[in-house]
């Protein structure tokens, strides 16, 4: 590639004074009013600098760093031996216009005139160091990188710079912004701080790292932007007075700032004026060290702000170098004349006068010592963007000495070609900046990425008060040295973290880290912090009180130890105790004529079963196992066909004695003689077994963990095997009962006083009721409530069996013997019927309401218990509306 001059050289212009007139010379179309320091060389390097004297003159120790720097390689015989750098710097004066006029003139040099234009030898400068703002360089590199001129900024941050196709000349000593706000992520996660306000200036710098901060907070942890303002170019106050309120309205405590010092001024003034305290600052690089805002003044307010630094270094000899400058005449360094100017406070114009004729300033001697003055240009502690500076001239200088050990035949370009010293060109200088590789007096190790950028490190800063009330910027190695302008460390969150056994929910239209801690729904668990679903439990677990684990799920059964099971218990053998007092009275009175007269044999039989019957309810208390699930119902079924075939065959009996008195009937007592009535007891109960064992063979009932019934817990029952066979089972008693009820109904008014068919149709009334009202109640309710019903039903029934048939014969026996007499038995006794009869009413009601308190308790269950699902369903509904939320 041939190096071209810049388009500021007309070739057709005329010649200059002394050069002979021709087409092979040119002239500058104008001059440039820069202000630079000029030194001759081999080869030359370009400078761009922020040399303004608007504080205390720390850019000119930038721009000096460089001079030192060049010179110091010129004396370093093994760093480019027999070539001398020399080196055009120039002041951009924070102004994009005077910046990319310094540029061109660099590229394309600033003699008056050429007399040669075959674009011979090397460029007018090599590379060009600088420039330090972000918007600046990317408008420099945007047309250096059309002629491969190398740019080396030391303070351009912007993350758009990474970008080699669109600036594939430009290279930092400085890491990128997106390294930076990483760096500030992983502060404010230290922290936990993830709600914070976002100020950044209107420029490049600025903005690309706005964007690169927004994604990394919610990308890296979670973090939100509670508002983000844009500092105004123009400083305009109202813009100004308007962000100081959004950051005094806000619950963020944290306002992380990106911009440059100029932005950031007049906020902080007016974050000074209007008392605005109470905030913890986070600093970007451009001015985390800046001695503007380290005020007594400003102390309030700016105490405790941590921020960014870029690497500082030791540049040993830089303090001698910058305390021996001394100004010359010379209009190319007009530079140092006027930070010496400013410096002292003197003029070098003899005649420079005020308006009114007095002397405005002393006259400089040029002999004022450097070392009186306590300023930022002579302060070595904080060498940050010098020392970047000094890197930047160290790695060009490394590439040119590179580019010079090339040896022919094994080069890096076309036919394995070396470049040339003495007709460089300034793509050969970006190849080799590409592959430059050393380590500074310092330690530091320096190269380049891919991208151009260097290698991220920064010192983490706090601003700790001086006793004189300033500001003091320390570099902090540890968490325990930060100062911060609280007591500790600042809560700085939308919403407080969700503990464990909650997740989160999104509030609408906030940001993400603004939400609500629900409490995880009944059978989920979260065990974990800010987690935003919970996790449902294996099926035989559920979630503790706090939702935080599951634990195993109670096992449910009607137990012997709980109130419940103890009642039907108590109940069962006190129903049994009663069965054995009555037979106990019935044995004992066997041959009065109240036992006589009403069969023993059955009446033995059937207080037999009336026992089984109250024993049997046993085997559906306590833990359900397979013999007890088999036995259960078989037990169940059996004894109370034994006992209602008992009564329907005391009724035939007694129906076939009453004929038997008429002269039409004499003839049916021969069919119900003693072995007649065993074998129908028996032939009766033989079926209820056989359909048992049928059941029992093809369908057994089995123990069964239910979890359907209530999610919260593990019921524990016998699982039916055949609702058939149950039914059938129940079916064949009631038509056993009902054909009893039917038969003792019809023979309720039979003469002689037997009174033995009322007190059978009493007896089977209860019984038909309690089973009746079973159905409805068993099928309604859940769990080992639906065992209870079942044992109470059984019970129940069989205390109205036993109340109704022997209460009013034990009655006699024991309270009225006199009245147990076959005279009395055969005659009329209304006293004694009517207190038999008002025994079997109250016996009645008691059962029946005491069946229907059962029914209703098992509806009102059942009713809450369908109000509770269709509460999980809604609140499922919820759940999953705001998860998709």
């Amino acid at each position: 590639m041939a190096w071209s001059s810049s388009a500021s050289l007309s070739l057709s212009a005329p010649p200059a004074p002394g050069l002979l007139p021709g087409p092979s010379s040119c002239r500058l179309q104008g001059h440039f009013q820069l202000n630079g320091m000029h030194q001759d060389g081999d080869l030359i390097v370009g400078g761009l600098f922020e040399v303004h004297f608007l504080t205390v003159f720390p850019d000119f120790q930038q721009a000096q760093t460089m001079a030192f720097a060049i010179d110091e390689i010129n004396r370093n015989p093994h760093l480019l031996p027999n070539v001398t750098l020399g080196y055009h710097l120039y002041d951009n004066c924070v102004k994009l216009a005077v910046a990319f006029r310094a540029a061109t003139a660099l590229i394309s040099g600033t003699d008056e005139a050429l007399s040669t234009l075959d674009c011979t030898g090397s460029p007018p400068v090599i590379g060009i160091v600088g420039d330090p703002g972000s918007t600046h360089s990317i408008a420099i590199s945007s047309v250096l990188g059309l002629f491969r001129v190398p740019m080396v900024s030391y303070f351009a941050t912007c993350s758009c710079l990474s970008n080699q196709q669109q600036y594939p000349s430009f290279f930092r000593t400085i890491p990128s912004d997106v390294f930076q706000v990483r760096a500030i992520v992983q502060i404010l996660k230290r922290f936990s701080w993830t709600w914070v306000g976002l100020i950044y200036s209107d420029d490049d710098y600025g903005i690309h790292a706005a964007l690169a901060f927004h994604q990394d907070l919610q990308g890296q942890f979670g973090g939100c932007v509670a508002y983000s303002e844009i500092l105004p170019r123009d400083n305009n106050c109202r813009d100004v007075a308007r962000i100081v309120g959004v950051i005094r309205a806000s619950t963020a405590m944290v306002v992380v700032v990106i911009s440059t010092e100029a932005y950031l001024l007049p906020l902080m003034d007016e974050v000074a004026q209007r008392n605005v305290t109470g905030r913890q600052w986070i600093a970007s690089e451009a001015w985390a060290t800046s001695p503007i805002f380290l005020t007594p003044h400003l102390l309030p307010f700016l105490g405790g702000t941590l921020g960014l630094a870029i690497r500082r270094g030791e540049i040993q000899g830089l303090r001698d170098f910058l305390l021996n400058i001394r100004p010359d005449r010379d209009p190319k360094n007009n530079i140092v004349r006027t930070f010496w100017e400013e410096m002292f406070e003197c003029t070098f114009d003899s005649g420079s006068t005020q308006p009114n004729g007095e002397r405005e300033r002393k006259v400089c001697t040029g002999a004022e010592d450097l070392r009186s003055m306590d300023t930022a240009y002579t302060d070595m502690s904080e060498l940050r963007a010098s020392y970047n500076v000094y890197k930047a001239v160290y790695a060009l200088a490394h590439a040119l000495h590179d580019l010079m050990q090339c040896e022919e035949g094994k080069g890096p370009f076309i036919s394995h070609s070396c470049a040339s010293i003495h007709s460089l060109q300034p793509w050969q200088v970006v190849h080799y900046l590409q592959n430059v590789n050393f380590t500074t007096g310092f330690g530091d190790h320096v190269s380049f990425d891919k991208n151009g950028d260097a290698l991220a490190i920064y010192d983490v800063m706090n601003w700790q008060p001086n006793p004189d009330g300033s500001i003091r910027v320390h570099t902090v190695g540890v968490v325990d040295k930060l100062v911060f302008p609280f007591s500790q460390p600042p809560r700085s969150v939308c919403s407080e973290s969700c503990p464990p056994g909650t997740r989160r929910a999104r509030r609408k239209g906030l940001p993400i880290c603004c939400f609500d801690c629900l409490p995880c729904a009944d059978g989920e668990f979260n065990n974990v912090t800010d987690s935003i679903e919970c996790t449902t439990c294996p099926e035989e677990f559920w979630s503790s009180p706090d939702k935080d684990r599951c634990v195993p799920k109670e096992l449910e059964f009607l137990s012997y130890e709980e109130p419940l099971g103890i009642s039907l218990t108590v109940a069962s053998l006190l129903g049994s105790c009663f069965c054995t007092g009555v037979l106990g009275v019935f044995a004992h009175y066997r041959h009065t004529p109240v036992v006589r007269a009403n069969n023993s044999e059955l009446s033995f039989l059937l207080l037999l079963s009336l026992k089984l019957c109250f024993l049997c309810t046993l085997l559906f208390i306590g833990q359900p196992q397979q013999w007890t699930c088999r036995l259960r119902h078989a037990a169940f079924g059996i004894s109370f066909v034994l006992s209602v075939s008992s009564i329907l065959v005391k009724t035939m009996v007694v129906v076939a004695v009453f004929k038997s008195s008429r002269p039409e009937g004499q003839s049916a007592l021969k069919w119900f003689g003693v072995p007649q009535q065993r074998g129908t007891v028996l032939a009766l109960t033989a079926l209820q077994i056989a359909i048992c064992v049928v059941w029992l063979a093809m369908a057994s009932p089995t123990p069964l963990k239910n979890t359907h019934y209530i999610s919260s817990k593990i019921v524990y029952e016998c699982a039916m095997g055949s609702v058939l066979g149950f039914a059938t089972l129940l079916g064949y008693i009631g038509l056993l009962a009902a054909v009893s009820f039917l038969l003792a109904f019809l023979a309720r008014n039979l003469p002689d006083n037997f009174n033995e068919a009322k007190f059978i149709t009493f007896s089977m009334l209860i019984f038909c009721a309690v089973w009746i009202t079973f159905v409805p109640a068993y099928i309604s309710s859940p769990g080992k409530y639906s065992v209870a019903v079942e044992v109470f039903a059984i019970l129940a029934s069989s205390f109205g069996l036993l109340l109704a048939i022997f209460a009013p014969k034990c009655y006699i026996i024991l309270l009225h013997p006199e009245r147990n007499t076959k005279k009395a038995i055969m005659g009329r006794s209304g006293h004694c019927v009517c207190v038999c009869v008002c025994v079997c009413v109250c016996v009645c009601l008691c059962v029946c309401v005491c069946v229907c308190v059962c029914v209703c308790v098992c509806v009102c269950f059942s009713f809450l218990k369908g109000t509770f699902y269709l509460q999980d369903l809604h609140k499922e509904h919820n759940i999953h509306y705001h998860k998709n939320n």
